[in-house]
C-alpha cells in the first residue's frame, strides 16, 4: 500500500501570472469594459494550499478509464486555459496567500480587495454577519448545468454540514462553497505515548509529557480543547451521550463564551502552557518528526503530511481523535462583495473558478499534492474514490489477514457508492483515519462557531493573559 500524498512549500506572497498576455493586456482588463478584454480575478487563498504542478513522471496519478494526472502548471494556471476553452473570453488569475483567518480579514478591513477568498468556518460566518458577502448565483447551483462541478461531486455530508449552518437568518450555504475539511486531533509517537493517553484532551494536562508535547498558537483551537477539558464529565455522560439532541448540545457547549467558562478555560491553559513544551503555529510538524516532542495538537492535514514525513525517516506516528470531541473545521470559497462590485462578468468567473477547483481531477491534483482532504466525493464520477482506494486499500495476498479490517467511509461517499475499503488496522489510527475520520468520530465533532462581540472581547482578554508570562514564571520555567 503507497501513499501518494505529498506536499510542496508555496510562495507565500501574491503570484500574478502573466502568462502570455503581457503587462498592457492585463492592465485594460483590470475591469470588464470590452468584450475581449481580460478579466482578472484576484484569489485570496491559504499559503500552501493549492497544487503548484511542476510534478515528476513518477509521481502521475492515473485511472482506470485511461486519465492520467502529471501536471506542469499550478492548478489556477490551468483553470485560465479551461475558463478561455469553456466560455470563449480571457481570465487573469491574480493569486495571493495569507497565513491566518485574522491576517486575511485585516487584509480586507484595511483596503485590500479580492473577489474571492478561502476562510474558515467561524470567518466565513463573521465575514457573513458583517454583509461582506455576495450570495452565489442560482446557476451556480443548477445541477443540470455540465460545468457545475462543485453541486454535482460535493460529498452529500458536507453539504448537509453546510446547510444546517447559518447566522442572522443567513444560510452559510447560500453564501460558501467548501474546499476542504477535516478534525483537530492529537499526533502522537505510539512508542512514547498510549492509545490511551493520546485518547483525550486532558494529555495536553498530563505531567508524564511535560515540556514533550505542543499545542497550536491559535485562540480558537486551544480555546476549543480546553472547553472540552473544563466540561468532559458533562459531555462524557450517558445522558448527554444518548440524548436525542447530543449534536446540538455539543455544538452549545463548545461554543460557550461566557464568563464563568472563560475564566475556567483560562485557568485550563494556563495549567496547559506550563506542562507543554510550546505553542506553536507550524514548528510542529518537524518537531514530531525529530523526536524533539511525543504529542502534539495538530489539524488533520497537517497530521498526513506529519506521519508521510515519519515514514520517510523509517519511522510510525499516529493519529488520534480525543473521545471527548472534536472540531469539525472546513474552509470554503466565498464571493466578496466589494472586489465584485456587482460585475456580473467577474461573478461568473468567480464561480467558474469554484467549479474548476470542484472537479474530481482537481479534487485529487490539490490531495495529492497539499495532503488535505477535499469536500468533493465525485458525485458519479468515480476518480475521487479511486484515488483514495488505491491509496490506502491492502492487497489481501501481500498482507496477514489478521492485520486486515473493513473501514467504512459511505457517509462521505453517499448511499449510492459502497465506500468500504479492505486496509490494514494501522490505517484506522494514521492516515486514513486522519483523512477520512470514521462515523463515531464524525458524530463528536462540531462547528466552532462565530463568536458575538462580548464573547470575542472575554476570549481574547483570556488569551493575552494566558499568552504573557510574568517574570517570575518565566525564571521558574526557564530554570526549572
Amino acid at each position: 500500500m503507497k501513499s501518494l500524498l505529498r506536499v510542496k512549500k508555496g510562495l507565500g506572497r501574491v503570484l500574478s501570472v502573466a502568462g502570455a498576455l503581457g503587462l498592457a493586456t492585463i492592465l485594460s482588463g483590470c475591469g470588464a469594459a470590452g468584450e475581449d478584454d481580460v478579466i482578472v480575478l484576484r484569489v485570496a487563498n491559504w499559503e500552501e494550499y493549492i497544487d503548484e504542478g511542476d510534478w515528476d513522471e513518477e509521481e502521475a496519478v492515473e485511472f482506470s478509464d485511461g486519465t492520467v494526472i502529471c501536471p506542469e502548471k499550478p492548478l489556477y494556471e490551468d483553470f485560465e486555459d479551461w475558463y478561455y476553452e469553456t466560455y470563449g473570453q480571457r481570465v487573469q488569475v491574480e493569486y495571493s496567500t495569507f497565513g491566518t483567518n485574522e491576517e486575511l480579514y485585516n487584509q480586507l478591513t484595511i483596503g485590500d480587495v479580492y473577489d474571492i477568498a478561502c476562510p474558515s468556518e467561524y470567518m466565513i460566518m463573521k465575514m457573513l454577519r458583517e454583509g461582506m458577502l455576495t450570495p452565489y448565483s442560482q446557476e451556480f447551483r443548477d445541477p443540470e448545468k455540465e460545468e457545475n462541478y462543485y453541486v454535482k461531486g460535493v460529498s452529500p455530508y458536507i453539504a448537509q454540514v453546510y446547510e444546517t449552518l447559518s447566522i442572522d437568518g443567513l444560510s452559510v450555504n447560500d453564501y460558501a462553497a467548501g474546499y476542504m475539511w477535516g478534525t483537530l486531533g492529537i499526533v502522537y509517537n505510539p512508542e512514547e505515548v498510549t492509545a490511551e493517553q493520546a485518547n483525550s484532551w486532558s494529555i495536553l494536562l498530563d505531567e508524564d509529557l511535560s515540556r514533550r508535547i505542543t499545542i497550536k498558537d491559535s485562540v480558537r483551537d486551544a480555546y476549543f480543547s480546553a472547553v472540552s477539558i473544563c466540561y468532559r464529565d458533562v459531555i462524557m455522560s450517558q445522558g448527554f451521550q444518548e440524548s436525542d439532541s447530543y449534536g446540538d448540545m455539543l455544538y452549545e457547549v463548545l461554543n460557550r463564551t461566557d464568563q464563568e467558562t472563560v475564566d475556567r478555560v483560562q485557568a485550563i491553559l494556563s495549567d496547559i502552557k506550563d506542562n507543554v513544551y510550546s505553542f506553536e503555529t507550524d514548528a510542529g510538524k518537524a518537531d514530531m518528526v525529530t523526536g524533539k516532542v511525543i504529542a502534539n495538537q495538530q489539524w488533520s492535514g497537517d497530521a498526513v503530511y506529519t506521519m508521510d514525513q515519519a515514514e520517510e525517516d523509517d519511522f510510525e506516528l499516529c493519529y488520534a481523535v480525543p473521545e471527548e470531541s472534536t472540531n469539525l473545521w472546513f474552509d470554503g470559497w466565498v464571493l466578496l462583495t466589494e472586489g465584485l462590485s456587482e460585475d456580473a462578468r467577474k461573478q461568473q468567473a468567480a464561480e467558474a473558478f469554484v467549479n474548476y477547483l470542484s472537479m474530481p481531477e482537481s479534487a485529487v491534483r490539490n490531495m495529492t499534492y497539499i495532503g488535505y482532504t477535499s469536500v468533493i466525493s465525485g458525485g458519479e464520477d468515480d476518480k475521487v474514490f479511486e484515488f483514495v482506494e488505491n491509496t490506502y486499500s491492502a492487497d489481501p495476498e501481500e498482507e496477514d489477514e489478521e492485520d486486515l479490517v473493513e473501514y467504512d467511509i459511505s457517509y462521505f461517499f453517499g448511499e449510492d457508492r459502497d465506500a468500504v475499503l479492505l486496509t490494514t488496522e494501522d490505517q484506522t489510527r494514521r492516515q486514513l483515519f486522519a483523512q477520512y475520520p470514521s462515523e463515531d468520530v464524525v458524530r463528536r465533532s462540531a462547528v466552532m462557531a462565530c463568536f458575538d462581540k462580548e464573547g470575542n472581547e472575554r476570549i481574547n482578554r483570556m488569551w493575552t493573559n494566558v499568552r504573557c508570562f510574568t517574570l517570575k514564571k518565566w525564571v521558574q520555567k526557564t530554570f526549572k
